[in-house]
C-alpha cells in the first residue's frame, strides 16, 4: 500500500523541526493552532495528513471531512482526542510517538513518588506563608518500600530502574509484558489480586480504555495497606476520582501525585487541594528534550511511511507494517488476487468465514498481513455479471469491513456497511462487521508437500472453495481451485478472465468463444476437470468492452476481474 503524502496539516503548536523534516523531504506543510472547530472542518479536505498533540479533537465528523486523508499523528502518547474507530473503517492510518515521551514522563512520576514521600508540596506551601512546620511535615523513606507499577512498557520500566536506585522493591503487572520480562529490570510480575495488599505505592502506566478505567477504585483501596500512596501520570480516569478523595478523606490512601484528570482543566478543583495530593497541570511530557522528540518522531514516522522504509507507531494498522516489508510484497500481492479469484467463484456462496492457510516458513509472522490482503481483493474486487463490471475501491487497511454492495450477506447480527473503501487497515474491521470471521493458520512442518498460501472461503452452509497460489519473483501464480491442479501455473496479472466448467472443454473452443466476444487473449491456462468441475484464467492484452455472450454459452460461467 501506497502512501501518498502531499500535504501535511499542523493544527497544535509543535517544535519546528518537524515541519523542518517535512518540507526536506518534499511535503508541503500548513502549520495553523488557531483554528476552530468549523474552520477545521473547513480546511481539511486540501490535507493527505494531520498532525496534532492534545489541543485538537479529532472526531468523526472531522474525519468524514477529510476525504483526503490518509494519516493522523499525534505527538505524543495515546491517542485519547483521536476517534481511532472511525479512522480505522475510512481506512485512514492513526499514529502516535510512543516512546517520545517516556523518560520526561517516568522523571515526572518519581518526581511525584518522592515528593509524596517527603510531604515536599504542603512544605513548600507552608514556607510561601511565613511559617516553619518542621515538626508537621514528618516524612518516610523510600528505601525498603514496594512500588507496584501497573503497566510494564516502556515508562514502567524506567520508573521500575530509577526507584530501584532508592532502595525500592519493585512489583508490576502487565497483560501483555510476560513475568520472563519484567525480570529482566529486576520487577516481579504479579496478578493484580496480589499486588494490593503488598504495595506501599502505586502508580498507572496503562491507556485508558474500557479495561482500565476506574482500575483504582473503592474496592481496591480497600484491599491495599491504609495509608497507600497511588500517582497517575498516564490518563485521567484510571483510577476513580471519587473513590480516590473518599479514601483520602478516610486516611485508607496517605496520598496522591496527580498529573491527569477526568476532565481538563477539572471544573471541580476539590480533589487537587486536598492536603495530601499533589498535583501538577499535565505536565509528565512538558520538557524542551520530550517536545523535540516528539515532533521528530512523528514527523520521521510520516516520511518513513510515505517512502515505503517502515511503519513504526502505527495504532490501527499492524498489517500495514508487513506490507512495507520488501521480501513480503509479492506475497501481499499474491494475497490480493486470491481474494479477488475467489470473490468471483464464490458468488453464489454466503461467505461468512475466510481462513489463510499458509505453507511458507518465511511468512509465519505475516498472517494478519495476509488475512487483510485476501479481504481487500474479495471486498473490493470488480464485481461481474455476465461480463458488467462493478467496480468497488477497497485497500489494505479497511479490507475486513464490508458492505452488502459487494455482495456479501452478514451473518445473523451482523453489520452491513452502505460505502466504504478498503485497505489493510480496515479491512479486517469491515469484514467482522459484515459477518465475516477471518483466520490465518500457519502450516508450515517439515516434509510438507504443499507450498505457498491456500484461502478457503467457507459458507455458512458448510460449503468451501480453496484456490492455492504460489509466487516466482515478483509474479503471482495459480496453481489449483478445489484440488484441481493447473496444468501450467497460471499467472494472476492484469485484465482477467475467471471461468469454470463442468465438463472438459478445448482451450481452442475457449479462445474462439473468446474472440467472437471481442476479446484479445494473450495466455491461457486450464485446471484439470475432476468430479464434474474444473477452472480456468484467460489473460487479456486489453479490457473487456462488451458482454461475454459466447463464452458464457461456451463455459459453465465466466467473469471478468483486473488483477
Amino acid at each position: 500500500m501506497t502512501i501518498q503524502l502531499r500535504k501535511v496539516l499542523i493544527s497544535d503548536e509543535i517544535d519546528d523541526i518537524c515541519l523542518e523534516i517535512l518540507r526536506k523531504n518534499g511535503v508541503e506543510v500548513v502549520k495553523n493552532c488557531n483554528l476552530s472547530k468549523e474552520d477545521l472542518l473547513k480546511e481539511i479536505a486540501g490535507y493527505d495528513g494531520l498532525i496534532v498533540r492534545s489541543a485538537t479533537k479529532v472526531s468523526a465528523e472531522v474525519i468524514n471531512a477529510g476525504v483526503n486523508l490518509k494519516i493522523i499523528g499525534r505527538a505524543g502518547t495515546g491517542v485519547d482526542n483521536i476517534d481511532t474507530e472511525v479512522a480505522t473503517k475510512k481506512g485512514i492510518i492513526v499514529m502516535n510517538t510512543p516512546g517520545g515521551n517516556t523518560l520526561s514522563a517516568a522523571e515526572h512520576t518519581c518526581t511525584l513518588i518522592i515528593a509524596l514521600t517527603r510531604n515536599l508540596g504542603e512544605a513548600s506551601k507552608s514556607m510561601k506563608d511565613g511559617k516553619w512546620d518542621r515538626k508537621k511535615f514528618m516524612g518516610t523513606e523510600l528505601y525498603g518500600k514496594t512500588l507496584a507499577i501497573i503497566g510494564l512498557g516502556r515508562i514502567g520500566k524506567e520508573v521500575a530502574l530509577r526507584m530501584q536506585s532508592f532502595g525500592m522493591t519493585t512489583i508490576g503487572y502487565d497483560p501483555i509484558i510476560s513475568s520472563d520480562e519484567s525480570a529482566t529490570f529486576n520487577t516481579e510480575w504479579m496478578p493484580l489480586e496480589k499486588i494490593w495488599p503488598l504495595a506501599d505505592y502505586i502508580t498507572v502506566h496503562t491507556p485508558l480504555i474500557p479495561q482500565t478505567k476506574n482500575l483504582i477504585n473503592d474496592a481496591v483501596f480497600g484491599k491495599c495497606k491504609k495509608g497507600v500512596k497511588v500517582i497517575n501520570v498516564a490518563r485521567g480516569g484510571i483510577i476513580d476520582e471519587d473513590a480516590l478523595l473518599r479514601a483520602l478523606q478516610s486516611g485508607q490512601c496517605g496520598g496522591a501525585g496527580l498529573d491527569v484528570f477526568i476532565e481538563e482543566p477539572p471544573k471541580d478543583y476539590t480533589l487537587a487541594k486536598h492536603p495530601n495530593v499533589i498535583a501538577t497541570p499535565h505536565l509528565g511530557a512538558s520538557t524542551i528534550e520530550a517536545q523535540v522528540r516528539v515532533a521528530e518522531e512523528i514527523a520521521q514516522q510520516f516520511v518513513d511511511l510515505a517512502q515505503g522504509r517502515s511503519l513504526f507507531g502505527a495504532v490501527n494498522a499492524n498489517a500495514l507494517a508487513n506490507a512495507l516489508n520488501p521480501a513480503l510484497r509479492p506475497w501481499i500481492q499474491l494475497a490480493e488476487k486470491l481474494g479477488t479469484v475467489g470473490s468471483q467463484l464464490t458468488k453464489t456462496l454466503s461467505v461468512n468465514n475466510v481462513e489463510v492457510l499458509i505453507y511458507e516458513k518465511s511468512l509465519e509472522a505475516a498472517g494478519s498481513a495476509l488475512v487483510s490482503s485476501v479481504m481487500i481483493g474479495y471486498l473490493n474486487t470488480s464485481l461481474a455479471e455476465n461480463g458488467d463490471i462493478l467496480p468497488k475501491n477497497l485497500n489494505i487497511i479497511n479490507s475486513p469491513i464490508y458492505t452488502k454492495q459487494s455482495g456479501i450477506k452478514p451473518s445473523e447480527g451482523g453489520e452491513t456497511i452502505e460505502k466504504a473503501t478498503f485497505n489493510l487497515i480496515n479491512a479486517p474491521v469491515l469484514a467482522k462487521q459484515a459477518g465475516i470471521v477471518t483466520t490465518s493458520t500457519n502450516k508450515c512442518k517439515s516434509g510438507q508437500l504443499k507450498s505457498g498460501i491456500t484461502v478457503e472461503f467457507q459458507s455458512a452452509g458448510g460449503e468451501v472453495l480453496e484456490i492455492c497460489g504460489v509466487i516466482a519473483g515478483e509474479h503471482s501464480l495459480l496453481t489449483s481451485v478445489q484440488a484441481n491442479t493447473f496444468k501450467v501455473a497460471a499467472s494472476l496479472h492484469g485484465e482477467t478472465i475467471v471461468y469454470r466448467v463442468d465438463k472438459p472443454v478445448s482451450l481452442a473452443d475457449i479462445i474462439s468463444a473468446a474472440e467472437k466476444d471481442g476479446l484479445k487473449v494473450s495466455a491461457i491456462s486450464a485446471s484439470e476437470v475432476k468430479h464434474g468441475q474444473g477452472f480456468g484464467i484467460i489473460n487479456l492484452e486489453l479490457p473487456v468492452t462488451q458482454g461475454l455472450n459466447h463464452l458464457n454459452q461456451t463455459v459453465n460461467s465466466a467473469y471478468v476481474c483486473s488483477l
